[in-house]
This record gives structure tokens, C-alpha cells and sequence, in this order.
């Protein structure tokens, strides 16, 4: 079972792209989560972390739900 994490700018207006992640990624991979979390942060920041590896970052791509879901999928299937 794994934990994700989505660190999110609350000064940039980012809540609704976490929220929509955070979705995404429990329609998926919901038998396979112990906690997904909302984690408020600045700078612009927008950080997506599975058992603390950085699968997504805003800062190195482009925003994008299905891609991050895609990010996530070999760090929880088959667990």
C-alpha cells in the first residue's frame, strides 16, 4: 500500500489542479492507497510524491492529470 502526496501553491490558486489529481488518482488506484494527502504550500509550488519519490514536478513539466496518473501507476500497481 502506498502513500501519495500532492503539495500544492494555495497563493497561485493550485487547490483545484490538486483536487483533480487527488481524484484521478483514487478512481485508479484506490484499493492500492493507504492515505493520499493535500499538503498547502507557496512559491508556485506543485509537487506530486509517492511514498516520498517525486513522480511529478511543476517546476520540470507540464500540467497534466492524465500524465501524472500515468506517473503514479508503477509506483502503487501490483503492490
Amino acid at each position: 500500500m502506498s502513500t501519495i502526496e500532492i503539495e500544492y501553491c494555495v497563493p497561485c490558486g493550485f487547490l483545484d489542479r490538486a483536487l483533480a489529481v487527488e481524484e484521478a488518482i483514487c478512481r485508479q488506484f484506490a484499493d492500492h492507497l493507504n492515505r493520499i494527502s493535500l499538503v498547502m504550500g507557496d512559491h508556485g509550488v506543485f509537487i506530486v510524491r509517492v511514498d516520498g519519490e517525486v513522480v511529478f514536478d511543476k517546476a520540470d513539466d507540464d500540467f497534466d492529470v492524465d500524465d501524472i496518473v500515468r506517473r503514479v501507476r508503477p509506483h502503487v500497481a501490483g503492490r
